[in-house]
């Protein structure tokens, strides 16, 4: 007498929820397919950022000093000419557009500065940081009030 090897009989709950995780997980899976390509991306910045301020400030005739004082030390210093610097600012905003580019080169002849090449860099001020202009004061004229007694002069005795 050969005996069969006895075989867990198979319920029918295993069977049919295999169907419906795969679904489950089908599904899940295309609800976050679009969220994939939502990636932040952040602004990268380089360079030496300069504003309307620091630029429309130097001016031909000044030091070395002064420059670096206003703009800082340049981003290229240039091995083959001690008399340029190169001030350069990029920024990428996001992957696919064209990153903003401003370049300012100052010259110098000797320690002073012989003239400034601006491509890009900001040179207009807003209109919350530019100097109001005074009005004139309207003083009005003095008059004596009916409260206040008016000065009196002692005449020599």
């Amino acid at each position: 007498m050969s005996h069969a090897p006895l075989a867990a009989p198979e319920s029918s709950t295993a069977r049919s929820s295999l169907p419906g995780r795969a679904l489950w997980l089908s599904a899940l899976l295309i609800l976050l397919l679009p969220t994939g390509g939502c990636v932040y991306r952040m602004a990268v910045q380089q360079g030496n950022f300069l504003d309307a301020r620091q630029v429309t400030q130097v001016q031909v005739g000044m030091t070395r000093a002064q420059v670096r004082f206003l703009l800082g030390t340049p981003m290229l210093p240039d091995a083959f000419d001690k008399d340029r610097w190169d001030y350069l600012y990029t920024l990428q905003v996001r992957a696919l557009k064209k990153p903003q580019r401003q370049r300012l080169t100052v010259f110098f002849e000797g320690d002073k500065v012989a003239r400034i090449e601006n491509d890009g860099a900001p040179t207009e001020l807003p209109k919350a940081l530019q100097p109001a202009v005074a009005e004139p004061a309207v003083i009005p004229p003095a008059t004596p009030s009916p409260t206040t007694p008016a000065p009196t002069t002692l005449a020599p005795t």
